[in-house]
């Protein structure tokens, strides 16, 4: 559980110190608008996909991101990004193309498999042992792929709307968010259904688990942030301090901090346990993806090109089209 008492208050005030006295810096990646973002497993590089079919590999070091690599072969735009939670040069992707393709960075010229997915995935998530990549479409089909010998090793057609997918703390038990509003928690492998959690008055969008798998927060369209205990399947709190549909979350490497975009145009980070607003980003366009850093308190974004909310920001959101933002400087 989160520390309490003198310490959390000791924790939010030293964190919003920090954060309220860092910058944001643009970083160029791509020629086209930015769809997803993600840091690998030590921090060392960062990935993003765009609509210009490419995923660039970025390294970190004294506070800037220099470009390592341009990962080529999808025909379409890199819809999703994610590194294998324990080898640091081991990357997928999924496209519009309909395929999932696994890259090492180490010989980044050649896909170290290209497999067709069934249908156009919009979600991707690891195993925490590194075993299975789930994907799921917009059919509302979700797959499992086996990462050895890089094979679909069985799917499941859902007769309600799914949206974000990922597997517990014990990676026993398989989630899934849908468009009644609900969690879905079903037995893994076999998907079936366990228990059916109310979570949000519209579209429960996206899920996320924390870094030690103890608590996971839902976003929905109502535009409610809420944060459980994943052991007690109990709910903490709830808040919303965003207009817009709750469409990307992340949490900070120590669990006690959660960013959280919509289309609104900023990024709220709260703290966990309570709710409470820790600090706000500033976007010229709405956050497309928000990842924090492994270790520090560093968030990652990509955001739309232009501002469908304000024009005046859409001379200064071009400029920085194709680019990986870092809050935390």
């Amino acid at each position: 559980m989160v520390a309490a008492g003198k310490d959390t208050a000791s924790y939010i005030e030293k964190v919003k110190k920090d954060l309220g006295r860092s910058r944001t810096k643009d970083f160029s990646a791509h020629n086209s608008k930015a769809h997803c973002v993600a840091w690998n497993c030590t921090g060392k590089y960062i990935a993003s996909g765009s609509l210009d079919k490419t995923a660039i590999v970025q390294s970190f070091k004294d506070e800037r991101l220099s470009r390592e690599f341009s990962l080529k072969g999808h025909e379409d735009a890199v819809d999703q990004i994610a590194w294998h939670p324990s080898d640091p040069n081991m990357l997928s992707t999924v496209s519009t193309d309909k395929t999932l393709r696994l890259w090492d960075i180490r010989t980044p010229q050649k896909t170290v498999a290209c497999i067709t997915t069934k249908g156009e995935v919009i979600n991707m998530t690891w195993k925490s042992d590194g075993s299975t990549i789930a994907l799921g479409n917009k059919d509302d089909l979700v797959c499992f792929v086996d990462y050895k010998t890089h094979k679909i090793i069985s799917d499941k057609q859902f007769d309600f709307e799914v949206n974000e997918i990922g597997w517990n703390n014990t990676d026993q038990h398989f989630y899934l968010t849908s468009g009644n509003g609900s969690i879905h928690i079903t037995e893994y492998p076999s998907l079936e259904p366990l228990l059916q959690i109310p979570a949000h008055t519209a579209h429960c969008i996206c899920l996320k688990f924390s870094p030690d798998k103890q608590h996971f927060a839902t976003g929905g369209a109502d535009a409610l942030i809420n944060i459980w205990d994943a052991s007690e399947l109990s709910y903490l709190t709830s808040y919303s301090r965003l207009e817009w549909p709750v469409r990307t979350l992340s949490f900070n490497h120590d669990g006690r901090l959660l960013a959280a975009g919509s289309e609104d145009l900023v990024i709220d980070i709260a703290f966990v346990e309570t709710g409470e607003k820790i600090a706000t980003v500033s976007c010229n366009a709405f956050p497309f993806c928000v990842a924090w850093h492994p270790s520090q308190n560093l968030l990652a974004y990509v955001t739309d090109d232009k501002s469908k909310h304000n024009e005046k920001h859409s001379r200064d959101s071009d400029k920085s089209t194709g680019c990986v933002k870092l809050f935390g400087l």
